[in-house]
């Protein structure tokens, strides 16, 4: 079984949030790593819903703020419908992912737990007038 740290880092690799999820298979595929990564930070969300969402991708209906998302009421976010967004974001660059000390640029790539155990999440941000 293998552990995992998620951690969100600005482009300038500046950490932001780092987390680890422990009993993960020895190897999972990037489409894994990022769905199990959406439904645990929801999952923290929906345990004390609040106004605002701390997540790799906005949910529908919010505000994006620095390092963050508001809701216009606090409530649940279905995480499978986040997942979804967060797949459509990464195929569209709206992220990336490092595995290690490389990108993984493929859904379906496998990422070995035991040697890269830390992943990191870098949201790109899209330039006004570019």
């Amino acid at each position: 079984m293998a552990t995992v740290t998620f951690r969100d880092e600005t482009a300038a690799g500046r950490p932001l949030t780092e987390w680890e999820v422990t009993g993960l298979p020895g190897t999972m595929t990037v489409r894994q790593l990022i769905r199990l990564r959406v439904r645990e930070e929801v999952a923290r969300h929906n345990a004390r819903p609040t106004h605002r969402f701390n997540g790799l991708v906005r949910p529908d209906d919010a505000e994006t703020e620095l390092n963050g998302y508001l809701l216009r009421e606090p409530r649940r976010i279905d995480w499978e419908r986040q997942a979804d967004t967060a797949e459509r974001a990464f195929l569209a660059n709206g992220f990336f992912v490092l595995a290690g000390d490389r990108q993984v640029e493929d859904l379906d790539e496998v990422v070995d737990l035991t040697t890269d155990p830390d992943l990191v999440f870098i949201k790109l941000v899209a330039l006004v007038g570019g």
